[in-house]
């Protein structure tokens, strides 16, 4: 899995056009699942996500995580974070995953990352039109991959 992960003032997203959810100060997660996923990464991800140590401590040094403000966080699936651009100029998606794992890994970050002391977590609609508003503080965004988790093959 990739995820995404941005320091946000404020972020809302807006679901085919009519509902709207939002966030204060905290994360942005976009979340993309790759086919050789495997559900127990989840935890482990959801884990590194909310103590990623990205928020100023009071010497203004990255030391404070969302879950230490008592920030919140909005996630977004991503299949385009599996776009291979490799050939062409056409993004292959072809190793992102197909439902139903995108759909059960998706939902399995989103309750592990809801049990780490988050504010609240808020969420896209897997699969649906989404309009996202991103106000990036600092900016600060960092590429977490489970693949670099992985022992040699």
């Amino acid at each position: 899995m990739r995820a995404l992960v941005q320091r946000v003032s404020r972020a809302s997203v807006i679901i085919d056009g009519k509902e709207k959810r939002e966030i204060g100060p905290g994360l942005v997660v976009l979340l993309g699942v790759k086919e050789t996923d495997e559900l127990s990464m989840c935890k482990k991800l959801a884990e590194k996500t909310a103590g990623l140590r990205i928020f100023d401590d009071d010497e203004g040094k990255l030391n404070v995580s969302a879950v230490d403000k008592g920030y919140s966080a909005l996630v977004v699936s991503q299949f385009t974070l599996y776009g291979d651009t490799k050939k062409g100029k056409r993004p292959s998606f072809i190793t992102a995953a197909k439902p139903p794992l995108s759909v059960d890994c998706y939902e399995e970050y989103l309750r592990q990352l809801k049990t780490q002391g988050l504010a609240e977590v808020q969420t896209g609609a897997f699969g649906a039109d989404m309009q996202v508003e991103i106000h990036n503080d600092g900016p600060v965004t960092i590429l977490l991959d489970t693949d670099e988790w992985r022992g040699p093959l």
